[in-house]
């Protein structure tokens, strides 16, 4: 089989188990085929899941990620397991956005990044956590992240 972008990859295809921790999970990327064209990719991550450092309670998001790729893509198995190591991790809502959304940046170095962390209401009060690397590029059909503002019961 001859060499292809996506020959390193070790998680796709492949039994994995959840990371322990998200310092432990191991993000992977492939090269951007179509680097020459600027374009926005989404994931949508509705049933995110942490913990609060207090009180060892789960809390839930819905996790919106934007990105405009340069030369390379998030493999999006390891993304998955990546999100899905946040369940036992005890952090504050701003924190587990804004360190989701910098990991990537930093290991992607897309031209542009942002993510939404829009979270279910503890306390009584849904706490929305935005980050973005800095201003939308001009050229690229970044839609809204259509993520209603929470309305409760009824």
């Amino acid at each position: 089989m001859s060499e292809t972008i996506y020959s390193g990859l070790k998680q796709l295809g492949g039994a994995t188990v959840l990371p322990e921790s998200p310092d432990k999970a191991e993000l992977e990327r492939v090269q951007n085929p179509q680097a020459d064209v600027a374009y926005n990719v989404r994931f949508t991550a509705p049933e995110f899941t942490s913990l609060c450092p207090m009180t060892g309670q789960p809390d839930f998001a819905h996790l919106v990620i934007d990105y405009v790729p340069g030369d390379w893509l998030v493999e999006s198995k390891s993304l998955k397991l990546y999100l899905g190591s946040f369940r036992n991790h005890g952090a504050f809502h701003e924190d587990c956005t804004v360190s989701i959304g910098r990991r990537l940046a930093g290991f992607l170095a897309p031209l542009w990044l942002r993510i939404g962390g829009y979270w279910y209401p503890r306390g009584g009060m849904p706490i929305d956590v935005f980050w973005q690397t800095g201003p939308m590029p001009a050229g690229v059909w970044i839609p809204d992240q259509g993520v209603p503002p929470y309305r409760g019961r009824g």
